[in-house]
């Protein structure tokens, strides 16, 4: 498997982000908190990582769901998933929600989103009087069988 450099600025107090398994796709981020933080049902928080990322041009972080979070709490990234733009030298935050009916406490260190690195193509846009037919024309939302 092809590995990206990334540099980075670790000034969460934690070890670096790291793959849990051979087989993971994301790196766990932890939340960086001077106090805990209890979301309410329906709120929303940005929560900071303590993380600084150079990304090289060509390439995103993409910041997602935890996936025992959002089964065991409700709680979930808001714009899911994030992206990281290559450009972007602040702080890696990340958008939470707890969409359960109970509150949910998260504390200094705990596990809150995992990141992702994709590679990005940039398309060109070039305008047309018509698009090619296909099978599914402008059928969506349910038309592929779904219900």
């Amino acid at each position: 498997m092809d590995k990206l450099s990334i540099k980075i600025i670790n000034q969460s107090g934690f070890e670096l982000p790291q793959y849990a398994t051979e087989g993971s796709s994301g790196m766990d981020l932890r939340a960086v908190l001077d106090t805990p933080l209890t979301l309410e049902s329906l709120q929303r928080a940005m929560v900071p990582t303590g993380i600084f990322l150079e990304i090289p041009r060509g390439y995103e972080v993409q910041v997602r769901p935890r996936s025992g979070m959002a089964w065991k709490h409700g709680i979930t990234c808001l714009n899911s998933p994030g992206t990281v733009d290559s450009d972007y030298r602040g702080e890696l935050k990340v958008i939470l929600v707890n969409l359960s009916s109970e509150p949910h406490t998260i504390q200094h260190g705990d596990r809150i989103a995992q990141m992702v690195i994709a590679s990005i193509v940039h398309g060109e846009l070039s305008e047309s009087e018509h698009l090619a037919a296909s099978g599914r024309g402008a059928g969506g939302f349910g038309h592929t069988g779904m219900k």
